[in-house]
């Protein structure tokens, strides 16, 4: 049992089901969820996330979704957006959007989730 921080395209994926990432997300949020895994996102992640169901008129749905599952939104203050700028200055080619999601994960002792193949090699270290 532990934390697991979501990237956008995992919580894009669960939530599109015409999404490439459709059935692999709904797998890992399912595993985590089985495991007793508390889920959380940057709140960077959550407003990405939220853009699409804005626009269909869905947000409703997606928040109380994002409640039934319990995930966490993890605000941005200082020591994160600090950690952030820390990644991409260290990794030139990282965007924004997820070094936050990245640090946010760091910040809070948790497993980055991420379909990612670049961010996760960064999160793992490599």
């Amino acid at each position: 049992m532990g934390a697991i921080a979501l990237d956008a395209d995992v919580l894009i994926g669960f939530f599109n089901r015409d999404d490439a990432h459709h059935v692999a997300a709904r797998r890992l949020i399912q595993a985590a969820e089985q495991g007793g895994d508390g889920l959380l996102t940057a709140a960077s992640v959550y407003a990405e996330v939220i853009v699409g169901p804005l626009r269909a008129g869905r947000a409703g749905e997606i928040d109380a979704a994002l409640t039934a599952l319990g995930v966490e939104i993890v605000p941005i203050d200082r020591r994160i957006a600090v950690e952030a700028a820390q990644l991409r200055a260290r990794h030139r080619a990282l965007r924004l959007p997820d070094a936050l999601s990245l640090a946010v994960a760091r910040r809070k002792g948790a497993e980055l989730k991420t379909f990612d193949r670049r961010l996760a090699r960064i999160a793992t270290g490599g």
